[in-house]
């Protein structure tokens, strides 16, 4: 959740929200899907952003370091898009 959260200090973001391992930036406005995809590709991770939503959805044994990468991306995709 703390990697996370960092993006709620981006004036386009609405709401941060983790439930287990699965986790939404949600924007105050449509995601550019080909923007926010390229900054997450580029941090080496695939999301699927829709709608106003950046989520992801890693499986329970993801370890720290790729928990990171996956953080990194959306706070990327959440910025870019």
């Amino acid at each position: 959740r703390e990697r996370v959260d960092s993006c709620l200090g981006l004036p386009w973001v609405g709401d941060v929200r983790v439930l287990g391992a699965l986790g939404v930036v949600q924007l105050d406005h449509a995601v550019d899907m080909e923007a926010a995809t390229d900054a997450a590709v580029r941090e080496g991770v695939w999301l699927r952003p829709f709608r106003d939503l950046i989520y992801t959805m890693p499986p329970y044994v993801t370890g720290d370091e790729d928990v990171a990468r996956i953080a990194r991306a959306v706070g990327a995709a959440a910025r870019e898009g």
